[in-house]
Protein backbone atom coordinates (compact mmCIF):
# COMPACT_ATOMS: atom_id res chain seq x y z
CA UNK A 1 0.00 0.00 0.00
CA UNK A 2 1.41 3.65 -1.14
CA UNK A 3 1.92 5.50 1.83
CA UNK A 4 0.12 9.26 1.25
CA UNK A 5 2.74 12.03 0.57
CA UNK A 6 3.57 14.20 3.37
CA UNK A 7 2.99 17.32 0.96
CA UNK A 8 0.04 18.34 -1.07
CA UNK A 9 -0.34 20.09 -4.00
CA UNK A 10 -2.56 23.01 -4.08
CA UNK A 11 -5.39 21.18 -5.68
CA UNK A 12 -5.67 19.00 -3.43
CA UNK A 13 -5.17 21.08 -0.53
CA UNK A 14 -8.40 23.37 -1.73
CA UNK A 15 -10.31 20.15 -1.76
CA UNK A 16 -9.62 18.93 1.71
CA UNK A 17 -10.24 22.28 2.79
CA UNK A 18 -13.26 23.45 0.61
CA UNK A 19 -11.84 26.88 0.40
CA UNK A 20 -10.92 29.52 -1.90
CA UNK A 21 -7.04 29.64 -3.05
CA UNK A 22 -6.51 33.08 -1.01
CA UNK A 23 -7.76 31.32 2.42
CA UNK A 24 -5.15 28.93 1.76
CA UNK A 25 -2.40 31.34 0.94
CA UNK A 26 -3.58 33.48 4.08
CA UNK A 27 -3.09 30.34 6.11
CA UNK A 28 0.34 29.77 5.06
CA UNK A 29 1.19 33.60 5.60
CA UNK A 30 0.12 33.72 9.12
CA UNK A 31 1.98 30.57 9.83
CA UNK A 32 -0.83 28.01 10.50
CA UNK A 33 -0.40 25.89 7.61
CA UNK A 34 3.79 24.80 6.12
CA UNK A 35 4.54 25.31 2.97
CA UNK A 36 7.64 24.57 0.83
CA UNK A 37 8.74 25.21 -3.12
CA UNK A 38 7.94 21.98 -5.35
CA UNK A 39 10.68 20.70 -6.79
CA UNK A 40 9.36 19.56 -9.52
CA UNK A 41 8.40 22.97 -10.10
CA UNK A 42 9.82 25.42 -8.01
CA UNK A 43 6.90 28.32 -9.31
CA UNK A 44 4.77 26.35 -7.38
CA UNK A 45 4.21 25.24 -3.30
CA UNK A 46 3.35 21.78 -1.75
CA UNK A 47 1.43 22.42 1.67
CA UNK A 48 2.23 20.21 4.74
CA UNK A 49 -1.02 17.43 5.13
CA UNK A 50 -1.31 17.06 8.38
CA UNK A 51 -1.67 21.07 8.65
CA UNK A 52 -4.61 20.91 5.89
CA UNK A 53 -6.19 18.18 7.62
CA UNK A 54 -6.28 20.24 11.06
CA UNK A 55 -7.46 23.33 9.40
CA UNK A 56 -10.05 21.25 7.41
CA UNK A 57 -11.48 19.29 10.33
CA UNK A 58 -12.07 22.19 12.00
CA UNK A 59 -14.15 24.22 9.60
CA UNK A 60 -16.21 21.06 8.96
CA UNK A 61 -16.75 21.39 12.35
CA UNK A 62 -17.65 25.57 12.36
CA UNK A 63 -21.53 25.44 11.33
CA UNK A 64 -22.52 28.69 12.79
CA UNK A 65 -22.86 31.65 10.16
CA UNK A 66 -21.80 34.22 13.04
CA UNK A 67 -18.42 32.21 13.55
CA UNK A 68 -17.80 32.22 10.06
CA UNK A 69 -18.68 35.74 9.52
CA UNK A 70 -16.24 36.99 12.51
CA UNK A 71 -13.53 34.86 11.30
CA UNK A 72 -14.01 36.10 7.97
CA UNK A 73 -13.71 39.61 8.53
CA UNK A 74 -10.28 39.04 10.33
CA UNK A 75 -7.28 40.18 8.78
CA UNK A 76 -5.95 37.81 5.63
CA UNK A 77 -9.03 36.00 5.31
CA UNK A 78 -11.23 37.09 2.19
CA UNK A 79 -14.60 38.97 2.41
CA UNK A 80 -15.54 39.36 -1.19
CA UNK A 81 -15.09 37.70 -4.26
CA UNK A 82 -13.04 40.10 -6.79
CA UNK A 83 -11.28 39.24 -10.26
CA UNK A 84 -9.46 42.24 -10.00
CA UNK A 85 -6.39 41.28 -8.40
CA UNK A 86 -5.07 38.27 -5.77
CA UNK A 87 -1.58 37.61 -4.11
CA UNK A 88 -0.86 33.61 -5.02
CA UNK A 89 2.01 31.86 -4.93
CA UNK A 90 4.21 34.77 -4.01
CA UNK A 91 3.13 36.83 -6.70
CA UNK A 92 0.65 39.65 -7.35
CA UNK A 93 -1.60 39.22 -10.19
CA UNK A 94 -3.66 41.97 -12.03
CA UNK A 95 -6.84 40.14 -13.66
CA UNK A 96 -4.21 37.05 -14.07
CA UNK A 97 -1.24 38.92 -15.14
CA UNK A 98 1.84 38.58 -13.23
CA UNK A 99 2.06 42.72 -11.98
CA UNK A 100 6.20 42.59 -12.17
CA UNK A 101 6.19 41.24 -15.78
CA UNK A 102 3.66 44.37 -16.55
CA UNK A 103 6.03 46.72 -14.72
CA UNK A 104 8.65 45.98 -17.57
CA UNK A 105 6.96 47.87 -20.00
CA UNK A 106 3.32 48.53 -19.00
CA UNK A 107 1.91 52.12 -17.63
CA UNK A 108 -0.42 52.85 -15.43
CA UNK A 109 -3.34 54.00 -17.78
CA UNK A 110 -2.12 50.44 -19.65
CA UNK A 111 -3.21 48.47 -15.94
CA UNK A 112 -6.31 50.93 -15.56
CA UNK A 113 -7.23 49.30 -18.89
CA UNK A 114 -6.72 46.20 -17.89
CA UNK A 115 -8.46 46.31 -14.81
CA UNK A 116 -10.82 48.62 -15.81
CA UNK A 117 -11.80 45.82 -18.93
CA UNK A 118 -11.68 48.77 -21.67
CA UNK A 119 -9.01 51.33 -23.14
CA UNK A 120 -6.48 52.70 -21.53
CA UNK A 121 -7.91 55.85 -20.45
CA UNK A 122 -6.06 59.17 -20.13
CA UNK A 123 -5.85 61.02 -16.30
CA UNK A 124 -5.87 64.85 -18.18
CA UNK A 125 -5.67 67.89 -16.31
CA UNK A 126 -8.76 69.84 -15.57
CA UNK A 127 -8.48 73.64 -15.33
CA UNK A 128 -9.17 74.25 -11.86
CA UNK A 129 -6.13 75.16 -10.08
CA UNK A 130 -4.75 73.17 -7.26
CA UNK A 131 -5.17 75.09 -3.66
CA UNK A 132 -1.67 73.88 -2.19
CA UNK A 133 -0.68 76.45 -5.17
CA UNK A 134 -1.50 79.49 -3.57
CA UNK A 135 -0.25 78.20 -0.04
CA UNK A 136 -3.67 77.14 1.39
CA UNK A 137 -2.74 73.38 1.90
CA UNK A 138 -0.49 70.68 1.41
CA UNK A 139 -0.37 68.59 -1.64
CA UNK A 140 -2.33 65.43 0.26
CA UNK A 141 -4.27 68.12 1.87
CA UNK A 142 -5.27 69.57 -1.54
CA UNK A 143 -6.23 66.04 -2.95
CA UNK A 144 -8.23 65.52 -0.14
CA UNK A 145 -10.57 68.64 -0.60
CA UNK A 146 -10.48 68.19 -4.30
CA UNK A 147 -12.07 64.96 -4.10
CA UNK A 148 -14.23 66.14 -1.30
CA UNK A 149 -15.72 69.15 -3.61
CA UNK A 150 -16.11 66.44 -6.63
CA UNK A 151 -18.21 64.30 -4.23
CA UNK A 152 -20.46 66.86 -3.48
CA UNK A 153 -21.74 67.29 -6.70
CA UNK A 154 -21.29 64.27 -8.70
CA UNK A 155 -24.27 62.00 -9.57
CA UNK A 156 -24.07 59.11 -7.20
CA UNK A 157 -22.80 56.23 -9.80
CA UNK A 158 -26.21 53.76 -9.09
CA UNK A 159 -27.84 52.92 -12.07
CA UNK A 160 -25.47 54.53 -14.85
CA UNK A 161 -23.82 52.81 -17.20
CA UNK A 162 -19.94 51.48 -17.07
CA UNK A 163 -18.78 53.84 -19.60
CA UNK A 164 -20.30 56.58 -18.12
CA UNK A 165 -18.20 55.72 -14.88
CA UNK A 166 -15.26 54.56 -16.47
CA UNK A 167 -14.98 58.23 -18.07
CA UNK A 168 -15.81 59.76 -14.69
CA UNK A 169 -13.18 58.05 -12.60
CA UNK A 170 -10.62 59.22 -15.11
CA UNK A 171 -11.67 62.54 -14.94
CA UNK A 172 -11.83 62.63 -11.12
CA UNK A 173 -8.33 60.47 -10.90
CA UNK A 174 -7.15 63.62 -13.33
CA UNK A 175 -8.60 65.89 -10.69
CA UNK A 176 -6.76 64.35 -8.06
CA UNK A 177 -3.24 64.43 -10.04
CA UNK A 178 -3.64 68.60 -10.57
CA UNK A 179 -4.50 68.79 -6.66
CA UNK A 180 -1.32 66.44 -5.22
CA UNK A 181 0.81 68.24 -8.17
CA UNK A 182 -0.28 71.16 -10.67
CA UNK A 183 -1.81 71.72 -13.99
CA UNK A 184 0.19 72.24 -16.78
CA UNK A 185 -0.34 72.54 -20.28
CA UNK A 186 2.31 70.94 -21.80
CA UNK A 187 1.56 67.68 -19.69
CA UNK A 188 -2.32 67.14 -20.45
CA UNK A 189 -1.00 64.59 -22.44
CA UNK A 190 1.50 62.82 -20.87
CA UNK A 191 1.24 59.92 -19.12
CA UNK A 192 0.85 60.13 -15.13
CA UNK A 193 4.62 58.91 -14.64
CA UNK A 194 6.00 61.12 -16.92
CA UNK A 195 3.89 64.30 -15.62
CA UNK A 196 5.29 63.28 -12.23
CA UNK A 197 9.09 63.54 -12.97
CA UNK A 198 8.19 66.63 -14.95
CA UNK A 199 6.17 68.43 -12.00
CA UNK A 200 9.37 67.23 -9.83
CA UNK A 201 11.82 67.98 -11.92
CA UNK A 202 13.72 64.62 -12.44
CA UNK A 203 13.03 63.23 -15.93
CA UNK A 204 15.43 60.54 -15.16
CA UNK A 205 12.80 59.11 -12.43
CA UNK A 206 10.34 58.92 -15.12
CA UNK A 207 10.80 54.85 -15.55
CA UNK A 208 11.52 54.08 -12.19
CA UNK A 209 7.81 55.67 -11.38
CA UNK A 210 6.23 54.25 -14.12
CA UNK A 211 7.09 51.05 -12.50
CA UNK A 212 5.75 51.93 -8.75
CA UNK A 213 2.86 53.27 -9.77
CA UNK A 214 2.18 50.31 -12.34
CA UNK A 215 2.91 47.77 -9.07
CA UNK A 216 1.37 49.94 -6.36
CA UNK A 217 -2.40 49.48 -8.37
CA UNK A 218 -3.84 47.58 -6.89
CA UNK A 219 -3.67 44.84 -3.50
CA UNK A 220 -6.68 42.66 -3.74
CA UNK A 221 -9.30 43.69 0.11
CA UNK A 222 -6.75 45.65 1.79
CA UNK A 223 -8.50 48.21 4.23
CA UNK A 224 -8.67 51.18 1.54
CA UNK A 225 -9.94 49.41 -1.45
CA UNK A 226 -12.48 47.06 1.18
CA UNK A 227 -13.35 50.83 1.98
CA UNK A 228 -14.32 52.13 -1.45
CA UNK A 229 -16.19 48.93 -1.72
CA UNK A 230 -18.49 49.80 0.95
CA UNK A 231 -18.72 53.01 -0.06
CA UNK A 232 -19.39 52.19 -4.20
CA UNK A 233 -22.10 49.76 -1.89
CA UNK A 234 -24.25 52.34 -1.24
CA UNK A 235 -24.48 53.90 -4.77
CA UNK A 236 -22.29 56.70 -3.92
CA UNK A 237 -20.70 58.67 -6.48
CA UNK A 238 -17.10 57.68 -8.06
CA UNK A 239 -15.18 60.83 -6.59
CA UNK A 240 -16.74 59.75 -3.14
CA UNK A 241 -15.40 56.10 -3.38
CA UNK A 242 -12.24 57.54 -4.35
CA UNK A 243 -12.32 59.81 -1.58
CA UNK A 244 -13.34 57.27 1.36
CA UNK A 245 -10.39 55.34 -0.60
CA UNK A 246 -7.77 57.87 0.13
CA UNK A 247 -9.14 59.04 3.22
CA UNK A 248 -8.59 55.17 4.44
CA UNK A 249 -5.13 55.25 2.61
CA UNK A 250 -3.56 58.19 5.05
CA UNK A 251 -3.32 55.74 8.14
CA UNK A 252 0.05 54.59 9.15
CA UNK A 253 -1.01 51.01 9.00
CA UNK A 254 -1.87 51.99 5.34
CA UNK A 255 -0.42 54.16 2.87
CA UNK A 256 1.11 56.16 5.60
CA UNK A 257 3.72 53.66 6.88
CA UNK A 258 6.58 55.42 4.91
CA UNK A 259 6.25 58.29 7.25
CA UNK A 260 7.98 55.71 9.77
CA UNK A 261 9.99 54.20 7.31
CA UNK A 262 11.28 57.58 6.49
CA UNK A 263 12.29 57.76 10.51
CA UNK A 264 13.96 54.49 10.62
CA UNK A 265 16.15 55.48 8.11
CA UNK A 266 16.78 58.84 9.85
CA UNK A 267 17.60 56.86 12.78
CA UNK A 268 19.32 54.62 11.28
CA UNK A 269 21.59 57.51 9.61
CA UNK A 270 22.34 58.78 13.40
CA UNK A 271 22.63 56.13 15.09
CA UNK A 272 23.84 53.29 12.97
CA UNK A 273 21.28 50.58 11.31
CA UNK A 274 21.70 48.17 14.05
CA UNK A 275 21.48 50.48 16.82
CA UNK A 276 18.39 52.01 15.23
CA UNK A 277 16.64 48.32 14.89
CA UNK A 278 17.26 47.33 18.02
CA UNK A 279 15.73 50.54 20.02
CA UNK A 280 12.69 50.34 17.59
CA UNK A 281 12.17 47.10 19.05
CA UNK A 282 12.65 47.78 22.66
CA UNK A 283 10.05 50.31 22.15
CA UNK A 284 7.57 47.74 21.03
CA UNK A 285 7.44 49.55 17.97
CA UNK A 286 6.77 47.88 14.82
CA UNK A 287 8.98 48.18 11.50
CA UNK A 288 6.87 49.08 8.64
CA UNK A 289 9.74 48.53 6.52
CA UNK A 290 9.93 44.83 7.15
CA UNK A 291 7.60 41.71 6.26
CA UNK A 292 4.38 41.90 4.72
CA UNK A 293 1.64 38.48 6.03
CA UNK A 294 0.47 38.15 2.57
CA UNK A 295 4.26 37.52 1.24
CA UNK A 296 6.01 34.66 3.43
CA UNK A 297 9.44 35.25 1.53
CA UNK A 298 9.74 38.50 0.84
CA UNK A 299 7.05 41.19 -1.19
CA UNK A 300 7.27 40.90 -4.67
CA UNK A 301 6.63 44.41 -5.52
CA UNK A 302 9.53 45.50 -3.32
CA UNK A 303 11.72 43.07 -5.25
CA UNK A 304 10.66 44.47 -8.56
CA UNK A 305 10.92 48.18 -7.34
CA UNK A 306 14.20 47.31 -5.93
CA UNK A 307 15.49 45.94 -9.34
CA UNK A 308 15.63 49.04 -11.15
CA UNK A 309 17.65 51.30 -8.58
CA UNK A 310 21.11 51.22 -6.45
CA UNK A 311 20.40 51.42 -3.13
CA UNK A 312 22.15 53.81 -0.97
CA UNK A 313 24.74 52.34 1.28
CA UNK A 314 22.32 53.53 4.15
CA UNK A 315 19.24 52.23 2.69
CA UNK A 316 21.43 48.91 2.13
CA UNK A 317 23.02 48.48 5.86
CA UNK A 318 19.87 49.23 7.33
CA UNK A 319 18.18 46.51 5.15
CA UNK A 320 21.16 44.14 6.01
CA UNK A 321 20.80 44.82 9.53
CA UNK A 322 16.90 44.25 9.66
CA UNK A 323 16.85 41.45 7.65
CA UNK A 324 19.23 39.52 10.27
CA UNK A 325 17.45 40.49 13.24
CA UNK A 326 14.05 40.13 12.41
CA UNK A 327 14.30 37.38 9.83
CA UNK A 328 11.68 39.43 7.19
CA UNK A 329 12.51 40.74 4.37
CA UNK A 330 11.92 44.47 3.45
CA UNK A 331 8.86 45.85 1.47
CA UNK A 332 7.05 47.75 -0.58
CA UNK A 333 6.82 50.81 1.92
CA UNK A 334 10.80 50.21 2.44
CA UNK A 335 11.40 50.42 -1.37
CA UNK A 336 9.25 53.63 -2.13
CA UNK A 337 11.07 55.76 0.63
CA UNK A 338 14.26 53.93 -1.17
CA UNK A 339 13.04 55.47 -4.29
CA UNK A 340 12.35 58.63 -3.22
CA UNK A 341 16.01 59.05 -1.50
CA UNK A 342 17.74 57.51 -4.76
CA UNK A 343 15.76 60.33 -7.08
CA UNK A 344 15.75 62.98 -4.75
CA UNK A 345 11.91 63.11 -4.74
CA UNK A 346 9.83 65.24 -2.03
CA UNK A 347 9.23 63.43 1.32
CA UNK A 348 5.55 63.01 0.80
CA UNK A 349 6.38 61.16 -2.84
CA UNK A 350 6.09 57.93 -1.87
CA UNK A 351 2.15 58.67 0.03
CA UNK A 352 1.24 60.38 -3.40
CA UNK A 353 2.79 57.72 -5.44
CA UNK A 354 0.96 55.41 -3.74
CA UNK A 355 -2.69 57.42 -3.77
CA UNK A 356 -2.31 58.31 -7.79
CA UNK A 357 -1.31 54.28 -8.00
CA UNK A 358 -4.20 53.19 -6.25
CA UNK A 359 -6.67 55.31 -7.64
CA UNK A 360 -6.99 52.57 -10.71
CA UNK A 361 -7.40 49.68 -8.01
CA UNK A 362 -10.06 51.69 -6.50
CA UNK A 363 -12.08 52.48 -9.52
CA UNK A 364 -12.18 48.86 -10.68
CA UNK A 365 -13.24 47.17 -7.33
CA UNK A 366 -16.27 50.16 -7.37
CA UNK A 367 -17.08 48.86 -10.91
CA UNK A 368 -17.12 45.27 -9.98
CA UNK A 369 -19.15 46.25 -7.00
CA UNK A 370 -21.77 48.29 -8.72
CA UNK A 371 -22.05 45.14 -11.26
CA UNK A 372 -23.26 43.13 -8.07
CA UNK A 373 -26.14 45.94 -7.07
CA UNK A 374 -25.58 44.39 -3.36
CA UNK A 375 -24.93 46.65 -0.17
CA UNK A 376 -22.28 45.47 1.65
CA UNK A 377 -23.37 45.53 5.66
CA UNK A 378 -22.34 43.21 8.60
CA UNK A 379 -23.46 42.41 11.59
CA UNK A 380 -21.68 43.36 14.62
CA UNK A 381 -21.62 40.64 17.25
CA UNK A 382 -22.79 42.62 20.78
CA UNK A 383 -20.25 42.45 23.42
CA UNK A 384 -21.37 45.47 25.64
CA UNK A 385 -23.05 45.67 29.02
CA UNK A 386 -26.36 43.33 29.58
CA UNK A 387 -29.46 43.87 27.94
CA UNK A 388 -32.16 45.47 30.62
CA UNK A 389 -35.96 45.09 29.47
Amino acid sequence: MTKPSLWLPAAEALELMRVRPQTLYASVSRGRIRAKPDAADPRRSLYHRDDVQRIAARTRGRRSSEAVASEAIQWGEPVLASAVSTVAEGRLWYRGQDARLLAEHATLEDVAGLLWESAPPRFACTAAAPMHAAGQATPLQAGLLALAARAAVDPPSRGRSRAVLQAEAAEAIGTLADALLSPSSSSTVLPLHARLAAAWRRPRAADALRRALVLMADHELNASTFAARVTASTGASVAACLLTGLSTLTGPLHGGAAAAVGALVRRAAASGSEAAVREWLAHDRPLAAFGHPLYPHGDARCAALLAGIELPPAFAALRAAGERLLGEAVNIDFALVALAAVHKLPADAPLMLFALARTVGWTAHVLEQQATGQLIRPRARYSGPELTR
